[in-house]
């Protein structure tokens, strides 16, 4: 699992500092692909619908179930090179319609929102790499500019068109995710309608074309809350592959302090101030965001501890 950092503050999950090459340059290697695939160090895991098998190791860490490529399930078309570490072990996932069983039941499926607090920080990055890939090979099957079926090329990475010869990349969605404070320190934290009772975190929402990232954090400030925002300081970003966003995480200053909610994306939104949060989570009247997002760290860096001890 993820160390501490000094201030007691989690380190963003998912951020991919794992040490993994993505060796983007073997890509279209097909030679090269070929004796990596059949190299003997080479792991192999199984990605189908978001989810792999983990499972606890006896020295009580978590890890994904990786096999040798020659244990592996047969696919050629559905195997995405991820890349090498720096031991010189070359990864691979495969797409499958289901995940495979385990005849010592000692594993167990898993998505990123509850395998990424468990795993090391280079199979999380494997599994993110995966799962993205994934989310986008099952929803672009078929060319955007003539509708005809594509064809998987470079590892997984690329979509080739057989009729017009389009290509077609993994698609990124940038989101802006910001926490607001104002004179006073408070943070601002909103709720939408489907999430749980009781449930706030930062606003967010996503870039729209030919506009720069600071000026998306002040017009969704402006929609979701009715917040005017000046200044606008990037902190850091996170993949986020549910199902194609990269979150860009930002700090803003609100120059205005007036709530007025959408009621379309943001039912309510609230000012907290540090001591306000705490109790509000101890009593249970808040449930904060999950310990795997970046709207949590952000909230973390504004309060100054981990949420979880607040819990």
């Amino acid at each position: 699992m993820a160390s501490t950092s000094d201030n007691g503050v989690q380190p963003i999950a998912l951020t991919g500092n794992g040490g993994i090459d993505r060796g983007g340059e073997h890509r279209l290697d097909e030679a090269w692909l070929g004796a990596a695939w059949s190299h003997p160090t080479t792991r192999v895991f199984v990605v189908s619908g978001g989810q792999a098998l983990i499972e606890e190791t006896e020295d009580g860490r978590t890890e994904l179930v990786m096999m040798p490529s020659f244990d592996a399930p047969f696919t050629e078309a559905h195997r995405y090179f991820l890349g090498t570490d720096p031991d010189g072990v070359r990864y691979f996932a495969l797409q499958k319609d289901a995940l495979p069983g385990r005849m010592d039941d000692a594993a167990r499926p898993a998505g990123l929102r509850e395998a990424a607090p468990l795993l090391s920080e280079r199979d999380n990055e494997l599994l993110v790499h995966a799962v993205a890939l994934e989310n986008w090979q099952r929803s672009h099957r078929f060319c955007s500019r003539c509708g005809e079926r594509t064809v998987i090329a470079a590892a997984g990475h690329i979509r080739r068109c057989p009729a017009c010869g389009g290509e077609h990349y993994p698609r990124t969605d940038p989101a802006v995710i910001m926490l607001v404070t104002d004179g006073e320190d408070r943070a601002l934290l909103g709720r939408q309608m489907h999430w749980p009772e009781g449930r706030y975190s930062t606003l967010a929402g996503f870039v729209e074309p030919g506009e720069s990232v600071e000026r998306a954090v002040i017009r969704e400030v402006a929609e979701e809350a009715g917040i005017v925002v000046g200044e606008v300081e990037y902190v850091a970003s996170q993949p986020w592959p549910f199902p194609s966003s990269l979150m860009l995480g930002f700090m803003a200053r609100a120059v205005t302090s007036a709530v007025k909610v959408d009621g379309e994306e943001i039912e309510e939104a609230r000012w907290f101030s540090r001591d306000e949060l705490r109790a509000a989570i101890e009593a249970g009247e808040v449930l904060p965001p999950s310990g795997v997002s970046i709207a949590a760290r952000l909230i973390e860096m504004w309060y100054g501890e981990p949420l979880a001890d607040l819990a």
